[in-house]
């Protein structure tokens, strides 16, 4: 699957996106507030990472911005199932910080888990300690579900606070993003 928002196309990473992802996320302050990303990244990580098989009911993307003379990857936004649950996870390179990617992106990968996927409920966590994210998941329509677990950061090396949130994908939205299998 593919969209494309406004200011952003959002497709299955390629191999030959190795040396751009790696640039995009090799930030400790990216890193560190996501559970399964090492620190340092490598290229190698990207390559594996880029390498994993893709499901056809668990859509992983790389977010390009078109705000630049040529579209650049600025980050990444995926779904997956776990346990008895979708989940919701992304991530941003600081240079995309603030300018409402994530919220662009993360509504399209909601409107497809729910039109062509008919997902229904969705989790997602962010740690305490990075609140901003939090603000992202309340604008995608998640709400708080007053848990707060213990969550392994790779990158960290220990389990730090995560805070839990859930979204009810209702029959009532509409779907404004367009989208290709």
């Amino acid at each position: 699957m593919f969209a494309r928002t406004a200011r952003l196309t959002l497709r299955p990473g390629w191999p030959e996106d190795a040396s751009a992802l790696t640039q995009a996320i090799a930030h400790e302050e990216v890193v560190t507030n996501l559970a399964r990303a090492p620190w340092p990244y490598t290229l190698d990580d990207a390559e594996e990472f880029l390498a994993r098989p893709r499901e056809a009911d668990a859509p992983k993307f790389v977010i390009l911005s078109h705000e630049a003379d040529y579209p650049r990857i600025v980050g990444s936004i995926a779904m997956w199932f776990e346990e008895d649950s979708f989940e919701f996870g992304y991530w941003l390179t600081p240079s995309a910080w603030g300018r409402g990617y994530a919220t662009e992106a993360g509504h399209a990968v909601l409107q497809m888990a729910r039109h062509a996927l008919g997902v229904r409920r969705v989790r997602a966590g962010h740690f305490v300690d990075n609140p901003a994210s939090g603000r992202v998941l309340t604008k995608l329509g998640f709400r708080p579900t007053g848990a707060v677990v213990p969550r392994h950061s790779r990158a960290r090396g220990v389990d730090a606070p995560c805070a839990v949130f859930e979204l009810d994908l209702d029959e009532g939205r509409m779907c404004d993003v367009k989208m290709a299998a």
